[in-house]
């Protein structure tokens, strides 16, 4: 056996370095913040959630009237524009492969304490946001920890280190080339079938790498350069539209084996506490890919949905948290679960690592393994499904992480910065575009770019959960008099 190459050392040590990040301290962190939140705030997403939908579908959520720079409503889309995306198909599916079927049990659970994170996130947004030099707000984790702890010098600290990470994060993770790398490599396949007839997507010719990740380029130039207003105009006209796409097919798939249903549900649940034997997976991969892999799809602790929601119009930091808290539930609770039972119910999961080990040749993993379940119900068409719905998803996700990535770099270097970061970030979408067959067409390398996704993930987290549990008390008393008085 000879030396491994750079593409493989390079996936050891992303994967090690996953693991260590991703470990049990991070996920307690995790999910003790979202206990802690679901205590001081009384287990609002419980309580309040039917008054949360009611606020998405209100006329206050779609007025701009205030300081803000886009309607409460935009400013929704925008954070589901950034969460529901390639996370959701891929990440998904990715998850199941390396923690088995019982993965996304973890993201259920860790998605029903994120509302009650995302909510906090959404209410400090706007709560501690400022008036940027330029006139547009400015909100999101590095103002509310600089404004809102006692400790100056420790805010300020965190504050600097979020925008750091953040920054980091945006240009090579979680929200740009990860997204970029599975578009390219979906459509690219799909392509590749019906001009060429191959039948996989390692087949596809380096020029459509290319061709397709200039023209995702070219598209998200054409938004982001406009900023945050074009940004949110067209976030709130497609992302309702993507989310109906994905869900009218995947139930499609879902009804075409609705018979199966309770079966489905016993092993996804049977996997996930260890009763389901597997070859190449643990209830430890389970719940680390679950709750890792969820955060890369809802994003709640994270901090992103902060910086949205800190361009809202609305003044009312409760309104924005309960509005934002919903992000969580469809995205984790809706369409995810639309993803899992689609794997789960057509027997996709078994071509994995986690059900056949690492050493079956034919594993699948990320976006593949979900155009297999969608092709085994509706052949010919199903892989291109989730092309359609996989390039629309990483589009709309690009441009609300470009958003955030300016945001971050705005708060360390000021206005001068933003124009040059937003060329930048395009200029790194196109490299994840065109990684797969720089990497050698290999798809295992993929986990590459999921790993930096999470890794940019966890060290955005660690500011924000800290400022988080720091702020609980200011959450607490506000919401509390808020919701007290209201009734």
């Amino acid at each position: 056996m000879g030396e491994k190459g750079f593409f493989d050392l390079f996936l050891d040590s992303t994967t090690a370095l996953n693991d260590i990040m991703w470990g049990t301290p991070m996920i307690a962190l995790l999910l003790g913040t979202g206990v802690i939140l679901t205590f001081v705030t009384r287990g609002l997403q419980f309580s309040h959630f039917v008054h949360s939908v009611k606020l998405i579908f209100s006329r206050e959520a779609r007025v701009e009237e205030g300081k803000g720079d886009i309607s409460p409503f935009a400013a929704l889309m925008t954070a589901l524009a950034a969460t529901v995306g390639n996370g959701n198909i891929a990440g998904v599916a990715t998850a199941i492969a390396i923690g088995g079927p019982g993965a996304p049990v973890y993201m259920w659970i860790a998605a029903i304490f994120g509302m009650a994170t995302k909510y906090a996130e959404g209410f400090l947004g706007v709560h501690y946001r400022e008036v940027a030099p330029n006139g547009t707000m400015a909100g999101g984790p590095m103002y509310y920890v600089k404004n809102g702890l006692k400790n100056k010098k420790l805010g300020k600290f965190l504050g600097a280190a979020f925008a750091v990470c953040g920054t980091i994060a945006c240009l090579i993770g979680t929200g740009n080339m990860a997204q970029s790398n599975s578009m390219t490599a979906s459509l690219a396949g799909t392509l590749n079938q019906w001009i060429n007839g191959a039948t996989t997507a390692q087949q596809a010719p380096v020029f459509y790498y290319i061709a397709i990740g200039a023209l995702i380029a070219v598209l998200v130039g054409m938004v982001i350069i406009g900023g945050i207003k074009k940004i949110g105009h067209v976030s709130e006209k497609l992302v309702p539209s993507m989310i109906f796409f994905y869900i009218f097919f995947a139930l499609w798939v879902i009804i075409a084996n609705f018979s199966h249903i309770p079966a489905a549900f016993v092993l996804i649940f049977k996997s996930a506490f260890g009763f389901q034997p597997l070859v190449g997976a643990s209830v430890g991969l389970a719940i680390q890919n679950g709750v890792s892999r969820g955060l890369l799809s809802n994003e709640a602790g994270l901090g992103s949905a902060a910086i949205a929601q800190g361009a809202s119009s609305s003044e009312e930091p409760t309104n924005n948290g309960l509005i934002a808290m919903t992000g969580v539930f469809i995205d984790s609770i809706l369409v995810n679960t639309m993803t899992t039972l689609s794997i789960v119910l057509t027997g996709a999961y078994v071509q994995t690592q986690a059900w056949q080990g690492t050493g079956a040749a034919d594993n699948l993993t990320s976006i593949l393994l979900t155009q297999k379940a969608f092709e085994s119900v509706i052949p010919g068409v199903g892989g291109a499904i989730i092309s359609i719905a996989s390039f629309v998803f990483g589009y709309t996700t690009l441009i609300g992480w470009s958003y955030y990535g300016e945001k971050c770099i705005e708060y360390l270097g000021g206005d001068k910065v933003i124009k040059p970061f937003r060329y930048t970030f395009i200029v790194f979408l196109f490299v994840g575009a065109i990684l797969t067959p720089i990497a050698g067409k290999s798809f295992n390398y993929l986990n590459i770019v999921w790993n930096l996704g999470n890794i940019g993930n966890a060290l955005m987290a660690g500011p924000n959960l800290v400022g988080l549990i720091f702020l609980a008390g200011v959450i607490a008393k506000v919401t509390r008099d808020k919701f007290s008085t209201s009734g």
